[in-house]
């Protein structure tokens, strides 16, 4: 009984006090990446996300350019938009358009990139030179390219005659003008997306061009066996960016023929023009913003589309090879 009372007391560790600076600096690391962050989200709400709520509540009701907001319609517009034919065939028009400049631009664009990455003399000239064109304004592009694809007189036209051939209706036919505007877009973004895929090709371990040359492998399948599968990210980013533009081109088209919005017939009216002669020369602005929403959403699908695509392409290259290294 004496021994237990003898035996010494444990104090209890006491912990210490937390002070005012103690709790700003806990409170400092938890809230300041939030802070940093913070100015992205507040502009990407401001010209970003408000737009596009606002457009959608516009959307909903009958509104004038000049006489304002009218009575709630719902979904009125909305139907009105996919009950046009003149929607349909400006949708038409943008995806023609789309895969006539989006296809040879990125397959050019890879191209200059590979020849851009090899040992060149001067290259920092070469690399600003397929800058030049992205430079260029599209007024001027517009205007240089309108005077080639014209059809009374046009440089083409005149070279196409000189062999015999028959003149051709660049501006009235839909797959010439389709081509000749393709053809403004190719030039003025084949560079620009060159550059990028060069940046990618620059990062590649030399390493791995040195083994498989040793191992006796041509350039072409150095190439497509090294260069492709390790620039893919950087060729979904490209792919990406690609389609979002080529779906929302609207400079082209307009300065193509600027009296008639995408022609008489409406022949290389895309749907950003068609939404643009619907708000402000129809002056209703609902069907206009019914007409944006409806774009916005069919980016959105094409976007996943090229998302789901990549990435199953990317897990069946890493499937061959896990699978080959199991085999080796």
């Amino acid at each position: 009984m004496t021994a237990t009372l003898n035996r010494p007391v444990r104090k209890q560790p006491v912990k210490p006090r937390t002070t005012f600076r103690r709790r700003l600096s806990k409170w400092d690391m938890k809230a300041s990446p939030y802070l940093y962050i913070s100015p992205f989200f507040i502009l990407f709400g401001i010209t970003g996300l408000f737009p596009l709520v606002y457009t959608f509540w516009v959307s909903l009701h009958e509104w004038h350019l000049i006489m304002g907001k009218g009575d709630f319609v719902g979904l009125q517009n909305f139907a009105n938009v996919l009950g046009d034919d003149r929607f349909w065939g400006s949708l038409f028009n943008t995806f023609s358009i789309f895969l006539l400049s989006a296809i040879p631009q990125l397959v050019v664009a890879v191209f200059l990139a590979a020849v851009l990455d090899q040992h060149l003399r001067a290259k920092t000239f070469w690399r600003m030179s397929v800058l030049l064109p992205y430079v260029v304004t599209p007024v001027a592009v517009a205007l240089i390219f309108s005077k080639m694809f014209a059809e009374n007189n046009g440089l083409l036209n005149n070279l196409l005659g000189n062999f015999g051939i028959d003149p051709i209706m660049w501006q009235t036919g839909t797959l010439p003008s389709h081509i000749a505007i393709a053809t403004m877009v190719n030039w003025r973004w084949t560079g620009y997306n060159a550059l990028i895929l060069l940046a990618a090709m620059q990062s590649v371990p030399r390493d791995l061009y040195e083994s498989a040359a040793i191992d006796g492998a041509g350039a072409f399948r150095r190439f497509f066996s090294i260069t492709l599968p390790s620039i893919r990210p950087t060729m979904i980013f490209v792919i990406i960016t690609a389609t979002i533009g080529g779906l929302q081109i609207f400079a082209e088209p307009k300065l193509f023929d600027p009296v008639n919005a995408g022609g008489i017939q409406g022949q290389f009216q895309t749907t950003v023009l068609f939404l643009w002669d619907m708000g402000f020369q129809r002056q209703n602005f609902g069907k206009a913003s019914a007409v944006a929403w409806l774009l916005f959403l069919i980016i959105v699908l094409v976007g996943l589309v090229n998302f789901l695509i990549s990435k199953r392409i990317a897990t069946g290259d890493s499937h061959r090879t896990r699978g080959s290294r199991r085999k080796s």
